[in-house]
């Protein structure tokens, strides 16, 4: 049965300017394919989606069950057959046309964003510029795309073609949600790809936002697509055999199982998972420069990052003035309403996600660490944020790296502060984890940067600053950070492959 389209938009201009925390309501289908909403064929399943600031329902999330999934893929390869046989001038045009209207609504999306997610509008409104940066500078690189000539014996020679996979999917996470859609979408759109993307099912609402702005640039119908839902939508994903590639964002132990779904079918995946990074701050650094660095690598969103410094080992003669500087500054931060600009840290996603970030610390308590300042559940003076998901941001001390608060990913605003003696020590103890998302070193000793990041095993290295991600640049991990790459140049690998032809200009040589 087809689904019948909407072809107006999730939320109006007007409406997104007139809301304020605790008044936006978003009512109509969440998912988008074929260049519309649609309406979805079984709600009973429907999830209900909470606004983290105040904790009341935003919306409902319904998942797609195996006859959407189908139609949001064949629509999607439909789309493929015809945007892949353009030129990458064309599509070029396109994408910039889209990275155009996110610019121009920029502070509506950043403004639905922070309803949605919790983050303070200053770091969405920052979010949003990187998405259409993103898509910018891959259109920029869709008309390079090309291969090699090859010359062989006699005039005969072979080429390179790089082409495209097909559908693409992409899944992603709750802390970034219309960044990460537009990181995948846009390196898979400039080879020539369809994609349909599957936000995470707390996050449900930009993706289509995204999605309506691809439609309005003008890219074939079903080229871009949200399919809602959680595990199982996820599943029928990466089993489907007109699915040509997955890329996912999130934990360790989902990006294993879209692994194992994807080998099925032997489909090339990316993989951006956790971290538990180590921040390195020598006695010779600028204090000034590597406290903040430090505030930077765990207190953006709520520390709902997967690239956080959050182990932070501090060279022992400098420890009393970091963490006294340190302390001090946390316990300035503005908790509270995240659609204020004086506001600085907002909510954390979910109730049960702050519970979780609060057992950490009072586990971290319980095996010897000490709580300089934070870790408790807060309550803004604000009365329409009292159901909303607050704490006051915390500092660690006496942390050892047996402690489960110094082992395991927190994801939520708590930074453990460690002692350290020696580089090779520090090193050794830095790399002593499973992940390898990031990592970073203050120092003033331009040598011993560069050889301590030649010795960290992490994906992205982060010198006398931290949380820096430019489009242009490469993200991705080692170690069960995952592997693939999103961003930068190199990511037009993952999202197209590689045809040999070989072209013979004199006689076959046969030996029969």
């Amino acid at each position: 049965m087809a689904a019948q389209l909407l072809r107006t938009p999730l939320l109006s201009t007007a409406v997104i300017r007139s809301a304020s925390t605790g008044t936006l309501e978003v009512k109509g289908p969440l998912s988008f394919w074929g260049g519309g909403r649609v309406n979805p064929l079984d709600t009973k399943k429907a999830e209900p989606v909470y606004e983290p600031a105040t904790g009341r329902v935003l919306c409902d999330m319904v998942p797609c069950g195996p006859d959407e999934v189908e139609q949001a893929v064949k629509n999607a390869h439909a789309a493929y057959l015809k945007w892949s046989k353009l030129a990458g001038m064309e599509r070029a045009r396109v994408m910039l046309e889209a990275a155009r209207i996110i610019r121009e609504q920029r502070d509506e999306i950043a403004k639905v964003e922070v309803i949605n997610n919790g983050k303070s509008i200053t770091e969405a409104r920052v979010d949003i510029d990187v998405a259409w940066q993103c898509i910018e500078y891959y259109a920029g690189l869709a008309g390079t795309l090309s291969g090699q000539h090859i010359q062989l014996p006699g005039g005969s020679f072979a080429y390179t073609r790089r082409e495209p996979l097909g559908v693409c999917v992409g899944i992603g996470a709750w802390n970034y949600p219309f960044q990460i859609a537009a990181w995948k979408s846009a390196p898979a759109l400039a080879c020539g790809n369809a994609m349909v993307f599957k936000p995470s099912p707390m996050t449900p609402v930009t993706a289509v936002m995204l999605a309506e702005i691809y439609a309005q640039a003008g890219v074939p119908e079903g080229l871009f697509n949200v399919v809602q839902g959680g595990a199982e939508t996820g599943s029928l994903l990466c089993h489907h055999p007109m699915v040509a590639k997955v890329s996912f964002t999130g934990s360790v132990p989902t990006g294993k199982k879209i692994m194992e779904m994807s080998a099925k079918g032997v489909k090339p995946v990316t993989l951006e998972l956790g971290g538990k990074s180590p921040l390195i701050i020598f006695k010779d650094s600028e204090l000034e420069n590597a406290v903040k660095g430090a505030l930077m690598a765990n207190f953006l969103s709520q520390g709902e990052v997967c690239c956080n410094g959050t182990r932070v080992f501090v060279q022992r003669e400098i420890m009393p003035q970091f963490l006294e500087e340190v302390v001090k500054r946390t316990k300035a931060i503005p908790v509270g309403d995240p659609l204020l600009d004086g506001t600085r840290m907002g909510a954390l996603i979910s109730r049960p996600h702050l519970e979780r970030v609060l057992g950490f610390i009072s586990e971290a308590k319980k095996q010897g660490a000490k709580v300089l300042c934070g870790g408790e559940p807060f309550v803004p003076s604000d009365s329409k944020l009292k159901g909303g998901y607050f704490m006051t941001p915390c500092v660690l001390d006496n942390c050892r790296d047996d402690m489960t608060c110094v082992k395991e990913e927190i994801f939520g605003p708590v930074m453990s502060v460690l002692p350290f003696d020696t580089e090779e020590e520090v090193i050794e103890r830095a790399n002593n984890t499973t992940f390898g998302l990031a990592a970073g070193v203050f120092t003033r000793d331009v040598a011993r940067a560069h050889r301590v990041a030649e010795n960290l095993q992490a994906g992205t290295c982060f010198i006398n600053n931290y949380n820096i991600s430019p489009v242009e640049v490469p993200f991705g991990g080692y170690k069960m950070s995952g592997f693939g790459r999103e961003n930068g140049q190199v990511t037009i690998e993952y999202y197209s492959q590689l045809k040999t032809v070989v072209v013979e200009m004199g006689d076959v040589e046969s030996l029969f």
